[in-house]
């Protein structure tokens, strides 16, 4: 395949770090596309011990970036974890060295399909390698060789996330103490898939999308990612969380209106979904996002056997799902653990009771803070982690 170096110069003013990576060596992708002298964006909080060990790695979700713990640049919005991370918080910046970098093919300082293309001097656009999960872990590891960190105490992540842990478990299971994959699955499923499809169908259908060549015409497919958006958010809830939040209620009105305005509560949420993500999101980014995610299988890399991945593994890992997460069901976490039982791995699991559906990581539920509280505690005991 053909070599290509790629540059970026696309949000030069964005807050927090930029690192240019794979000059030396470049990282070559599961496509065969080798990316050289290419831009990773990250930000750090807590500080660093004197042994580099007390390190974690949070992998971010689909539409969620490297702004953690900190008003979000372009929304002002809180940090997509800032529940969990901060100074006394489950992840403790006064104990950790939390790190989060935007992921390959983001929209938010790391290289991805909006990035120029030094070959043309205009955005990659489609042009952009097709990328995996796997990718996008080995752009990681590349960041961690660039700060001097051999091995991380811990990777976090949910939802495709934590497809990224389960990732890093099985690539570099010598890099990291523990794994904590949350709300997440071993492969995508075909309903999963199909959600996926609708988005990107929704966006590439938009006429503003342009053959994926927006930018150069001045012009945003809104109306297609708002869709996507709004779609998606749907597998993000639960039928019960749904009907306690709005039920049937109508919006600003006593009466249905017989058009086709937002009647109902739960239309004016979606659509206020929508409307505000392409503020921050590039459509691009989406499409290649979600098809890494569709091409996720980490059993089929394996011979088909899942236990493969993590054979002879000395991580420790704490799997935990929410009992109504109908993206990501419990029984897709328990096949991680069967698998992680197969190949006798240091395993615990956790259901947590929520009404809150696949966002429930992201929300506030004391019973999750214990379990992963809990569980970090006694890994650093194991692991001789002191501050």
């Amino acid at each position: 395949m053909e070599k290509r170096t790629v540059q970026s110069v696309t949000n030069p003013g964005l807050p927090g770090h930029q690192v240019q990576l794979g000059a030396d060596q470049p990282l070559r992708l599961d496509c065969g596309v080798e990316l050289s002298d290419f831009t990773v964006a990250y930000q750090t909080y807590g500080t660093l011990n004197a042994d580099k060990s007390n390190a974690i790695m949070i992998c971010h979700a689909l539409t969620g970036d490297q702004f953690v713990a900190e008003p979000h640049p372009l929304t002002g919005k809180d940090g997509w974890w800032d529940l969990m991370v901060g100074p006394g918080k489950t992840l403790d910046t006064n104990r950790y060295f939390i790190i989060c970098s935007n992921i390959l093919g983001g929209c938010m300082g790391t290289i991805g399909p909006k990035e120029i293309n030094p070959a043309t001097g205009k955005p990659w656009n489609l042009d952009f390698p097709v990328i995996t999960m796997a990718d996008i872990v080995r752009a990681q590891a590349m960041l961690l060789d660039h700060l001097g960190i051999d091995k991380l105490f811990a990777v976090i992540g949910g939802s495709i996330g934590g497809m990224q842990v389960l990732e890093w478990a099985s690539m570099y299971p010598e890099r990291l103490f523990a794994a904590v994959p949350i709300a997440t699955a071993a492969h995508h499923s075909a309903q999963n898939i199909a959600f996926h499809e609708v988005g990107r169908q929704a966006i590439i259908a938009d006429p503003d999308w342009q053959g994926g060549d927006y930018l150069s015409q001045g012009v945003r497919p809104h109306r297609g990612l708002a869709v996507a958006r709004m779609t998606a958010h749907i597998t993000y809830l639960s039928e019960q969380a749904l009907a306690e939040k709005f039920g049937r209620q109508l919006q600003d009105r006593d009466a249905i209106t017989y058009g086709f305005d937002a009647d109902f509560q739960v239309e004016s949420y979606l659509r206020h979904q929508g409307s505000t993500f392409v503020d921050r999101f590039d459509a691009n980014s989406y499409l290649y996002i979600t098809r890494a995610t569709d091409y996720f299988d980490l059993a089929g890399k394996h011979g088909g056997v899942l236990a493969n991945a993590f054979k002879d593994t000395p991580v420790r890992f704490c799997v935990i799902s929410f009992t109504s997460d109908w993206l990501y069901p419990t029984q897709e976490s328990r096949e991680i653990v069967h698998a992680l039982n197969a190949v006798a791995a240091n395993v615990s699991f956790a259901e947590i009771v929520s009404d809150k559906g696949h966002d429930s990581f992201l929300l506030d539920e004391p019973e999750f803070n214990r379990v992963l509280g809990g569980f970090l505690k006694g890994a650093a005991e194991h692991g001789g982690l002191s501050w």
